[in-house]
């Protein structure tokens, strides 16, 4: 049986794209800490909060093989995982 080849020209453009949406979280996030206040010292802690529990998540995935057993699908599985968070907080910032 052949091996069938790793698409990693679309799982880099995969990663370009969620990049993209963090640097626009990140743009979003700026803007709600340059505001200062209460809202500002809230959003602080919930970045926090929320790259430590994703990190954890997603390492947890990865101790108990949950991330998959090829490097392609190891890879695909951390830009479906961050992805959703970004696109979480994304949609939170512009409401």
């Amino acid at each position: 049986m052949a091996r069938r080849q790793a698409n990693w020209l679309g799982i880099g453009f995969d990663a370009w794209l969620l990049g993209f949406e963090m640097a626009q979280v990140m743009w979003l996030r700026s803007w709600a800490l340059a505001l200062g206040g209460a809202g500002a010292d809230r959003e602080a802690r919930l970045m926090v909060e929320e790259k430590l529990a994703a990190n954890a998540a997603f390492g947890w995935l990865l101790m108990t093989g949950g991330a998959e057993r090829t490097p392609e699908a190891a890879a695909r599985r951390a830009l479906r995982h961050y992805g959703g968070r970004v696109r979480a907080n994304q949609r939170r910032l512009t409401r």
